[in-house]
């Protein structure tokens, strides 16, 4: 790795290994010892039998017939526990409208939802879409299935109607809880005519019931379409909750379906429960007085985990935002910070990619000193964006927990631990595995590379968090996660450990890039890129090439207070040869204003790269801005002319 990438940041802060080590160590030496002691994070109502039974790989099954229910260990024992008044969530409209609710008033909405889903006709093992934006609604919803034992898909709210109607198709969803619409940059999306679209193409769809948020015109169709209000009426509400297996299904979150046909990760009862709780406490090391702020959407596994249960299971307050993170300005995440002193801060490295162009005047603007830690997620963090979050936003005071997870892992793999012992960090790198993890980096054929060697991460062993199979489908769980390198989980990314053990994620497999024989991870083009005083983001693909195999090329988005001129890319060609290499320099560097983003944020490379090679690009129901594509085809347009010419 090059220098820049290793440098410790203000030890002061960072008090060393601590427990860690020892702690890491009896968690693969002492396997059970370790997951019974680490389990007693929840209340069960039946103690298990076996802690994990591996009879069956890759099936494996954590906390054998042990019995628990999530919405009672989210909501019931801190009611009955002291934490009856406290806030469990602190919302914010995009109009700037906000609603606390405490753990009993979120206990009264999740039984009264609970039983109208009930004398709806939905029963323990039902299938049920979740199609909600970030509101309220969302997490009750979530809760109350969860309470009676319904199975609940929670659709990302920026989905078009393609993707709905194939989720509710493969989980045979026999109600759709939605909203008539919701704001999203001072725009209403028009959420419930997309469900009815959706069903034109499904059938096991019986019900669909209809939170008012918008005020929305909208088509009732009689017989299924109900309004939420008219059903949830009972205050006094209780419904008994379902004591559900641990191995149990509790959601079931389909992947994007970048490549084929999206596939759903079925996450159980039990250990997930355990998993997320554990690490949330490992990761970030929270208060009981602490204001939580995981700026993700409810919709990814990010929100499942550590919007929903996770903070409710350990009894946490936290703040929950509607709208974009530009809207109505750019200082709109400093804003909150400031207006409900967050202490804990977990946001994406596009986000703050993005929030970089704007300049550091918008965060200079706001008292941010109430923050303690900060925390990534969603992709690898550039090690510009990271230094510029740690002294823009945390004031060179707040140590940042990078984590590294998937959808399919249910939560934090690898970060740095706070409550275990925080070493001195290295921005862009994600530092250690948490608790049970055990990652090894291999080369094609499944040998162990060495430190400082780039390879494929995988997982000798399973951990409690670890998806239960993919819905209708094992046998693809099987050949998608670990055909490739047998006894292992295959995540199909690519990294690199240290000399010094961190962990440095360098982008998807399938995006590694074969240059005249060299295989180059896209991250590291785009952190290059992205440490240049011009650049705020960047995407780096492979474009076919019949003499090197591929060649490398770049989209960036300038700051504002650059231009696009030749001198500029001249500019970032130079600085990647000196710091990286002549291999690494981009045959094409095209400068856009805006790439294409999903409404959570995340640049969606594979779309830059099919626009940019003339390929469908696939489902794009999820940008923000659909613009960006055209100004991709223009970019490539002005540059064949100009090589023509």
């Amino acid at each position: 790795m090059a220098e820049r990438d290793v440098l410790p940041v203000n030890e002061v802060y960072h008090p060393g290994i601590g427990n860690y080590r020892q702690i890491y160590r009896e968690s693969l030496e002492k396997v059970d010892s370790f997951w019974e002691r680490h389990a007693q994070i929840l209340d069960w109502h039946k103690r298990w039998d076996t802690v994990l039974d591996s009879s069956n790989p890759p099936f494996y099954r954590w906390f054998v017939n042990g019995k628990l229910n999530v919405s009672y260990n989210a909501l019931d024992r801190h009611v009955m526990h002291g934490r009856r008044n406290k806030a469990a969530y602190i919302w914010v409209g995009e109009d700037g409208t906000e609603k606390i609710v405490t753990y009993d008033g979120l206990f009264r909405r999740v039984n009264n939802l609970a039983q109208a889903l009930k004398n709806l006709g939905i029963s323990r093992g039902d299938r049920i879409i979740i199609y909600l934006p970030m509101i309220l609604e969302a997490p009750v919803a979530m809760l109350a299935a969860a309470r009676i034992g319904a199975v609940f898909s929670f659709v990302f709210a920026g989905f078009g109607e393609g993707a709905l109607s194939e989720r509710i198709e493969d989980s045979k969803a026999r109600m759709v809880i939605t909203a008539d619409g919701a704001f999203r940059n001072g725009k209403v999306v028009e959420l419930k005519k997309i469900v009815d679209e959706a069903l034109e193409k499904t059938s096991s769809v019986g019900t669909v019931l209809v939170v008012k948020r918008t005020g929305t015109a909208i088509q009732m169709q009689e017989g299924r379409d109900i309004w939420m209000h008219d059903v949830t009426e009972d205050a006094s509400a209780f419904v008994q909750p379902e004591w559900m297996d641990s191995n149990d299904p509790l959601y079931i979150l389909y992947t994007s379906g970048t490549t084929g046909k999206p596939k759903g990760a079925v996450h159980g009862n039990g250990g997930y429960s355990v998993w997320i709780a554990n690490t949330l406490k490992w990761a970030f090391d929270p208060h009981e007085d602490d204001r939580w702020w995981c700026a993700a959407d409810i919709g990814w596994v990010t929100g499942h985990s550590y919007i929903v249960f996770a903070p409710l299971f350990l009894g946490l307050t936290s703040t929950m935002y509607e709208g974009a993170i530009t809207y109505p300005a750019p200082d709109r995440l400093w804003e909150i910070v400031e207006r409900y002193r967050v202490n804990l801060l977990y946001t994406s490295p596009t986000a703050i990619r993005t929030l970089i162009r704007f300049g550091e005047k918008y965060p200079r603007m706001h008292d941010l000193s109430s923050l303690r830690v900060l925390g990534t997620v969603g992709e690898p963090i550039n090690p510009a964006a990271w230094k510029w979050y740690y002294e823009n936003i945390g004031r060179s005071n707040c140590p940042i927990i990078d984590t590294y997870w998937q959808t399919e892992t249910g939560g934090f793999m690898i970060a740095p631990s706070m409550a275990l012992g925080l070493p001195p960090l290295k921005p862009g790198s994600a530092t250690f595995p948490m608790p049970g993890v055990e990652p090894v980096i291999l080369d094609e054929n499944g040998h162990e590379l060495g430190a400082g060697e780039k390879g494929y991460i995988a997982y000798r062993r399973p951990w409690p968090g670890m998806f239960l199979t993919l819905n209708n489908d094992p046998e693809r769980f099987r050949k998608a996660y670990f055909e490739k390198y047998p006894g292992m989980y295959y995540c199909g990314d690519y990294a690199i450990r240290d000399a010094d053990g961190y962990y440095w994620l360098l982008g998807r497999a399938d995006e590694v890039l074969k240059v005249s024989g060299h295989r180059l991870g896209t991250i590291e083009i785009e952190d290059a890129l992205i440490s240049s005083k011009e650049v705020a983001e960047a995407a780096v693909f492979g474009k076919p090439d019949t003499v090197k195999g591929e060649v490398i090329v770049a989209f960036v988005v300038l700051k504002d207070e650059y231009r696009g001129d030749t001198q500029v890319v001249s500019s970032l060609r130079k600085r990647i040869r000196e710091e990286l290499g002549p291999i690494y320099v981009p045959e094409e560097i095209h400068v856009v204003k805006t790439l294409p983003k999903t409404r959570s944020g995340k640049i969606m490379r594979r779309v830059v790269k099919a626009v940019a090679l003339n390929q469908l690009p696939g489902d794009i129901s999820t940008l923000e801005n659909s613009a960006s594509v055209d100004e991709i085809r223009e970019a490539i347009e002005a540059f064949s002319k100009e090589a023509e010419g």
